[in-house]
């Protein structure tokens, strides 16, 4: 699977640990920044990653903040992305089986690297079980 990752400074540590993790998953990246701590304006980096998965060049895209709040807010303006805050693996697995999250969105300060890295697992492995859900879903529009 192709993934677009994305962070903005308070997320750049996690990022690089959520990176190995998809590497070691075998998954191709677009990694849309940041490369280093330096502050810049995450919602640049939110509209990099969710057009990478609403043009269909990724299937899935991946945010990180500080606290994953802005990122979630900054995607989900993009009537293409469903994009959840996740703070642990049951929610990261109903976020894909209910709602079919396309863009995963982490918080650097409120989830520890082990955390980050198995809700990553688990929302990658994760499958939209369609039937009602997909009824609800086109409801958001």
């Amino acid at each position: 699977m192709r993934v677009a990752l994305g962070c903005d400074h308070g997320g750049f540590a996690l990022k690089e640990a959520v990176l190995g993790v998809l590497h070691d998953l075998g998954h191709q990246v677009d990694d849309c920044g940041v490369m280093s701590a330096d502050s810049v304006d995450y919602p640049e980096i939110a509209a990099a990653v969710c057009s990478r998965v609403a043009d269909g060049a990724c299937q899935r895209g991946i945010l990180i903040c500080g606290t994953g709040i802005g990122m979630s807010m900054a995607a989900n303006r993009n009537p293409a992305i469903r994009a959840a805050l996740c703070g642990e693996t049951f929610g990261a697995r109903m976020s894909r089986e209910h709602n079919d999250a396309n863009v995963l969105c982490l918080g650097a300060r409120t989830t520890g690297p082990g955390l980050a890295e198995e809700i990553t697992r688990v929302w990658l492995a994760g499958e939209f079980s369609g039937g009602r859900h997909l009824r609800r879903i086109k409801m958001f529009c």
